[in-house]
């Protein structure tokens, strides 16, 4: 299957104080870090970076301009996918760490017919809680099985024309697997990785530097 990636790169960087995502990462851009991991089941790879980013490649083939939401930018991503490829696989550029074993573990569950979308999750082992806001003070009112909850990484990969009409009508979600589940679409969950850590703060791009110093 012709596949093509998306890396989301069009975040601000507000809570990081910046663009976390053209920070350096032991000499390459964290953009880069994720472009490259991208090629591991990828015939292209295009980049979505903000308006006021510098034009960069940063290893892709192609870069465009991205949309004011996550979603937006993935839109912007989707135009300019080859419409010869089957799949396309979005990555967030904040998650440079995934290996070829994450990349290859979606895309083949898309060998199967019935499946419209895979993604990355990991078990979550706190407890987790839903509360809401009474008399300004926030109250636990539900403990939820945590049995049936996974916290869901990237790269996730979808047939093109699933993913194509989940994004009609411009949704918005927080990752593309909630919009293609949205449509009835099939979307399993594969095994995540504990070290493909999404970077947010200047703390955990000093923690990749370590896992990439180790695993070099």
């Amino acid at each position: 299957m012709r596949c093509s990636a998306i890396v989301v790169a069009g975040g601000s960087g507000r809570r990081f104080g910046g663009h976390k995502q053209f920070m350096t990462l032991v000499g390459e851009s964290v953009a880069a870090r994720s472009v490259a991991a991208c090629r591991a089941v990828a015939d292209e790879v295009i980049l979505v970076v903000p308006a006021d980013a510098e034009m960069s490649d940063h290893g892709a083939d192609r870069v465009v301009v991205g949309g004011s939401t996550r979603s937006g930018s993935v839109r912007a991503g989707l135009v300019a996918v080859d419409p010869g490829a089957e799949v396309v696989v979005v990555h967030d550029a904040a998650r440079p760490l995934a290996t070829d074993r994450l990349f290859l573990s979606v895309v083949a569950e898309l060998s199967d017919e019935g499946i419209d979308g895979a993604i990355p999750g990991l078990a979550v082992t706190d407890t987790i809680k839903r509360v809401v806001e009474v008399d300004g003070r926030r109250r636990a009112i539900e403990t939820l099985d945590r049995t049936e909850l996974v916290a869901v990484q990237t790269p996730q990969a979808f047939r093109r024309t699933a993913l194509v009409a989940a994004h009609a009508g411009a949704p918005e979600a927080t990752d593309d697997g909630a919009l293609v589940e949205a449509l009835g679409g099939a979307v399993v969950v594969v095994a995540g990785e504990e070290e493909n850590l999404k970077i947010t703060s200047p703390g955990d791009l000093l923690a990749a530097s370590r896992i990439v110093e180790d695993r070099s």
